[in-house]
């Protein structure tokens, strides 16, 4: 039970953290869902048509990019998603999961194995999609969103029939198929590995004599290796949760958006242009191969590579977590 001075502990960690991580993530979210085609393309007529959208090739670029057209609140975007859930999940794990003495300031799932660690792991997804995909349309959207008006909100983040069937957003087509191939990567793969090469590296007491550095060195380039496939499941997971789910007469149950569905007295949040451009609402991805498959062709291979780093880096700093 956490007394008044651990839940103050708490809650100003959690805040500093939002504070910092919200602006990067919802950069990041931003410049892997630009849509950024090479610059001629067919319309539905055949007719070359050339991209007038924003070409944007770094993360640097796209960070003062969004600063530039809509300021902190546009770096703050999604921050009341990400702040809802992450105290959700938090007082979950407190309450029913992490009852062991406190591991440094860390949460870690636990050790029950390979499966265990897997069944745990889509668990948490099952739980934590919902939020993800409004995570991720609310920083990607045009509009302006208000931190407390959650039914404005909502109808432009939802269609009308997401708002009706919230469990269709399970049936977004391609993006459980993206993350559970992530997850098995990593629990299934990279797991296992670091457990059989680097078994003490997790230990409180770690000393150099518990290194094996030819071991150490080989599971870190297998890391780097992952990085060629983990990287473009997460920009086509990216790319698929904000893709809006509708079924009408006029567009299949895929489609982004029909013309009125949105909430027409929204606020735009930038002035004179957008901050990222999206593929076409009439024409989406209708899988995970297809999404990829179409990134490819109309963006070029290196879009499914877009800050490949950050997952360099985090791969990196979870073999020592």
């Amino acid at each position: 039970m956490l007394g008044v001075f651990d839940f103050l502990i708490l809650s100003f960690s959690l805040a500093l953290t939002l504070t910092v991580i919200v602006p990067f993530t919802g950069v990041l979210v931003r410049f892997r869902a630009n849509y950024n085609p090479k610059s001629l393309h067919l319309d539905t007529e055949g007719g070359v048509v050339p991209h007038t959208g924003p070409v944007v090739t770094s993360y640097i670029a796209m960070f003062g990019r969004v600063y530039r057209i809509e300021g902190w609140s546009g770096l703050y975007k999604g921050l009341m998603p990400t702040a809802l859930s992450t105290l959700a999940v938090t007082v979950f794990i407190l309450l029913f999961v992490d009852t062991d003495t406190p591991r440094h300031g860390k949460y870690r799932a636990p050790e029950t194995g390979v499966l265990g660690t897997l069944l745990y792991s889509i668990a948490m997804l099952l739980v934590s999609l919902p939020s993800a995909i409004l995570t991720y349309r609310s920083i990607t959207t045009p509009h302006k969103l208000s931190y407390f008006g959650l039914m404005p909100s909502l109808r432009i983040l939802l269609t009308p029939t997401e708002r009706r069937r919230p469990w269709i957003l399970y049936l977004t087509p391609g993006l459980m198929a993206a993350e559970l191939l992530h997850i098995s990567l990593v629990v299934l793969g990279l797991g296992p590995l670091r457990r059989l090469m680097l078994p003490r590296l997790s230990k409180p007491d770690l000393t150099w004599a518990d290194l094996s550095i030819p071991k150490m060195v080989t599971y870190l380039v297998i890391v780097a290796l992952s990085t060629a496939a983990l990287t473009p499941l997460e920009v086509i997971a990216t790319r698929l949760a904000i893709q809006r789910n509708h079924a009408s007469s006029e567009y299949n149950s895929v489609s982004q958006e029909v013309e009125g569905d949105n909430d027409e007295s929204a606020e735009f949040a930038g002035v004179d242009e957008d901050v990222i451009g999206l593929r076409h609402e009439a024409d989406p991805y209708l899988g995970l191969v297809d999404c990829a498959k179409r990134i490819i062709d109309e963006e070029g291979v290196m879009t499914l590579y877009r800050a490949w780093w950050l997952t360099l880096f985090g791969g990196l700093a979870s073999a020592f977590a």
